[in-house]
């Protein structure tokens, strides 16, 4: 059980409440031109590129995503076509929750203000937050922030907005690189992991592990 009350619980989205499909896709995409070992290859390397995209200074997430998809396309010698990167970028707001996702919240929002701290375009997040089935207090996105996760500045600015101190909240993440860390690093006490299977578990960085939302309120008592 988690023994705390916080005065907002705040999720990380992409990943942890909505299902986010960029290795499905590219395996859709780039499945014709490599198989087997290459094409996961190409999926683990999209990802590392993204994570390295988001450590600078804040640009637009379509560019995120597009600067990711040219330098994998140029490690891995695969011709890249600007319209094929920018499939990914549409396809965000279509993309709902992973399957618990809505049960779960449900059960937290009636005791609970939620909050989305998310590395998200404005103009995307909406329609992914429409779909996961819960009301929120607030949706905080990186273009909003200035800095996307797992830079600190995004965390700094939710605490501003919000009129909270690190150790009032729990912060649920199914990323310990993109999230736990930096909640961390930042003195924030009471962290969940969601065990979605994107990352291995990193239990110094002091968090309760949870199956899925539906059991992350079972833990709070819902």
């Amino acid at each position: 059980m988690i023994d705390f009350e916080p005065k907002f619980i705040t999720f990380d989205c992409y990943g942890t409440l909505v299902k986010f499909r960029m290795a499905d896709m590219a395996r859709e995409i780039y499945g014709n031109r490599l198989q087997g070992e290459a094409l996961e290859n190409f999926v683990k390397l999209f990802a590392a590129y993204r994570r390295d995209e988001v450590l600078g200074a804040w640009k637009p997430y379509r560019d995120v995503v597009v600067d990711s998809v040219r330098r994998t396309c140029e490690r891995t010698g695969v011709v890249f076509n600007v319209d094929e990167a920018e499939q990914f970028y549409l396809a965000v707001p279509t993309w709902g929750p992973h399957p618990d996702v809505p049960e779960g919240l449900s059960r937290l929002a009636k005791k609970y203000k939620l909050v989305g701290l998310t590395n998200a375009a404005n103009e995307q997040i909406m329609s992914n937050i429409e779909k996961l089935g819960a009301p929120f207090h607030a949706v905080i996105t990186a273009e909003e922030a200035g800095a996307y996760k797992p830079r600190m500045q995004g965390f700094e600015y939710m605490f501003k907005k919000l009129g909270v101190q690190p150790h009032e909240i729990l912060h649920v993440s199914s990323s310990p690189r993109y999230d736990l860390m930096t909640a961390h690093d930042l003195g924030i006490k009471h962290k969940a992991m969601v065990l979605r299977g994107h990352e291995p578990e990193a239990p110094f960085y002091e968090y309760t592990p949870v199956k899925d939302i539906i059991d992350l309120a079972v833990q709070l008592g819902l």
